[in-house]
């Protein structure tokens, strides 16, 4: 179990290598193992949903302990490496070494930090703005250097740059090759609107910088969230235009969320779940998917099936 946790940045850099990782939003460990169990390969936990999951929106109020927190519970129960959002880092250069070292303490593959100034908003929200190109640079340098001190430098630290929605598709360009010539391993361009300029941005980024991912430029990651900026676009796409995994957010919770939403009306004209539950988890489903027999041991952790160590 300590190793598929501890090689979790290894094991994502070798699949991206082979190809384009698809990683769902896992909001809790129980989300984390459904998506193990549906058999994919990692996970994204978003800031978006985990600030929702806690009532609040997506404006920075979820603290380094609240999303360390989830990051455990994903890691430790699907056994799945995984990206997590770390907003603008919480803070300055020194905490945002620190993330690193939490995010890599919790069971993180890697992380992402953004360039947008505190307090910061959803990337595909107008109205954001970004801080100096070089106060960015300084961060990603901070945490490249917590990466190599923490984990001999497999960790993968993201940069994130808000640049297509203030500045245009050139500052996302340049501002990202600041970042890599910083440190980045992986470079996350927001709110792009076009596969076009998710082929401009790989395009001008491949082979830049010396880096790990095939090409020797950076890993790149898209963002597919729904109802923003950028088209629904399928991760065959998305592999063709050069991209090295795909995030898919806030998915599990908005389904998740319209499911209940349903459920919950139904429930105040009705009076009874009757008419709902065909649609329900079953108990024996859900027990099978915590891997969980009444009246056996159960031992911690149990990670999903197949995931065991």
């Amino acid at each position: 179990m300590a190793n598929v946790i501890r090689n979790s940045a290894t094991t994502l850099r070798n699949l991206m290598k082979q190809k384009t990782v698809a990683l769902p939003g896992a909001f809790n460990g129980l989300v984390a193992r459904a998506a193990a169990d549906a058999g994919f390969e990692g996970l994204y936990v978003s800031g978006g949903a985990l600030s929702a999951a806690s009532g609040v929106p997506d404006i920075g109020l979820v603290s380094l302990d609240g999303f360390t927190k989830v990051i455990s519970e994903v890691a430790m129960s699907s056994g799945l490496p995984l990206i997590a959002d770390a907003d603008t880092g919480f803070g300055e250069g020194e905490m945002c070494s620190r993330t690193v070292w939490e995010y890599w303490r919790a069971g993180a593959a890697g992380c992402h930090i953004e360039d947008q100034v505190f307090p910061k908003r959803c990337g595909h929200l107008d109205g954001k703005a970004l801080v100096p190109v070089e106060q960015m640079a300084d961060k990603i340098a901070r945490a490249a250097a917590a990466r190599d001190a923490c984990s001999n430098g497999q960790f993968i630290v993201c940069a994130r740059t808000d640049a297509r929605g203030v500045e245009g598709i050139e500052s996302t360009i340049s501002r990202a090759k600041r970042y890599v010539d910083a440190g980045a391993d992986m470079i996350f361009p927001e709110g792009l609107v076009s596969e076009e300029e998710f082929k401009i941005v790989a395009d001008a980024l491949y082979g830049y910088g010396n880096k790990d991912a095939p090409g020797g430029g950076p890993f790149l990651l898209a963002n597919m969230t729904e109802f923003g900026k950028t088209p629904i676009i399928p991760l065959s796409r998305f592999s063709a235009l050069g991209y090295h995994c795909v995030i898919f957010p806030v998915s599990t919770l908005r389904v998740a969320m319209g499911a209940v939403t349903s459920f919950l009306r139904a429930l105040k004209e009705e009076g009874t779940v009757e008419s709902h539950l065909d649609k329900m988890q079953s108990r024996q489903d859900l027990y099978s998917l915590l891997q969980y027999t009444p009246g056996k041991e159960w031992t911690y952790p149990t990670m999903t099936k197949g995931k065991e160590t």
